[in-house]
């Protein structure tokens, strides 16, 4: 299937209801997001929210956020939130998506970008050490509000 990655600049119904397929897939304990929310995520100006197309039926497939942002010692990078349709899997959306990001997290000055997944996603572990990734010998913590 051949995919086709674009940067949202606009938030359509597309989107919208694509995300409403798509965040299920991804999680069961956040709901998809409104409206409201990815228009504020595509305007905040660290945010990059990714779109996979299959070109043939032009439906979105997939997404990826890339968060760009500078700290004291560097402009870092964080992929976050990658999801391809279970229909489409197998088919290169999430290897393009994470490409992409890449590319477009070098132009911004990242010299590193960084992301995290879940053992239980082996699939996605595989593509990622497959693109280069390397895994890190790092605590992640967390703190609920």
């Amino acid at each position: 299937m051949p995919v086709e990655i674009s940067v949202a600049a606009v938030v359509t119904d597309e989107i919208v209801q694509a995300f409403a397929q798509l965040i299920p897939q991804l999680s069961r304990s956040n709901p998809a997001p409104t409206h409201a929310q990815l228009t504020a995520l595509v305007a905040h100006e660290a945010c990059h929210l990714l779109l996979a197309r299959d070109t043939d039926s032009g439906a979105i497939i997939g997404s990826l956020t890339l968060v760009v942002f500078p700290i004291p010692t560097a402009t870092r990078a964080w992929i976050e939130d990658v999801v391809v349709d279970g229909n489409a899997r197998g088919s290169g959306a999430g290897a393009a998506l994470s490409t992409a990001a890449l590319e477009l997290a070098a132009t911004f000055g990242a010299k590193t970008v960084e992301l995290s997944s879940r053992p239980a996603r082996e699939a996605a572990n595989r593509l990622y050490q497959r693109l280069g990734f390397v895994k890190r010998d790092t605590n992640i913590y967390r703190y609920s509000l």
